[in-house]
């Protein structure tokens, strides 16, 4: 079962668990483009990271040296993706759920509790619950959500070497309205999620909505 219930915590409080606590987010779940990414940290209270925050609080520069100082102080973290493919033959929440999944099953150290950013959890073997807003709550989760955001920006980025007219360097797959005009002057690319509408109509698998808009 996908669903968990949220459960609110006061801000960066301690979690009174015995054992490892990993936290969990992911990026990527609006884009139009490229793999969904989440990320599963372990922190160590002997080495703590100052600044850690919501990655989309935080500046590209900050992210970026909180991103190696993560992977340097951690007990152990793992980033793992779920493909285009995957987003298109699943739908983009049971491929978060998958990402969120093997993020945690490929950590190093088993932890005795994953807290997950949102509010559902992914089927796990190990105890989980969602924590809404937790990204600003956890640290653990702010790791987290860190260490996806800097390594889906960077895919982005070197799809903009790819493919340079469609501006992922910007965007990073968001349908903003250079997006949309790059879709329209250019069409998708293989990275493009087709079961996303904007991408559907660049696609001719169906029609754009001003066209759908009839005197009825």
């Amino acid at each position: 079962m996908l669903a968990g219930a949220p459960v609110q915590l006061d801000l960066l409080m301690p979690v009174p668990t015995v054992g490892l606590l990993a936290g969990v987010d992911e990026a990527g779940r609006g884009p139009l483009a490229g793999p969904v990414v989440a990320a599963a940290v372990i922190l160590d209270d002997q080495q703590p990271i100052a600044g850690l925050a919501d990655s989309k609080k935080l500046s590209a520069k900050a992210r970026e040296r909180l991103f190696d100082e993560i992977r340097a102080k951690a007990l152990c973290c793992c980033i793992a993706e779920a493909s285009v493919e995957e987003i298109d033959r699943l739908n983009i929440l049971h491929a978060t759920m998958l990402a969120m999944r093997r993020a945690v099953e490929g950590l190093r150290l088993k932890p005795a509790l994953v807290q997950v950013d949102g509010n559902r959890v992914p089927p796990l073997t190990i105890p989980a619950e969602a924590i809404v807003k937790g990204d600003s709550k956890v640290q653990a989760i702010s790791a987290a959500s860190i260490l996806a955001k800097v390594h889906r920006d960077r895919l982005c980025d070197a799809l903009h070497i790819r493919y340079p007219h469609h501006g992922f360097d910007s965007h990073k797959g968001y349908p903003t309205a250079e997006h949309l005009a790059a879709l329209t002057q250019h069409g998708a690319t293989p990275e493009h999620r087709r079961s996303f509408g904007p991408v559907k109509v660049a696609l001719g698998l169906v029609p754009a909505p001003s066209l759908t808009r009839g005197g009825a």
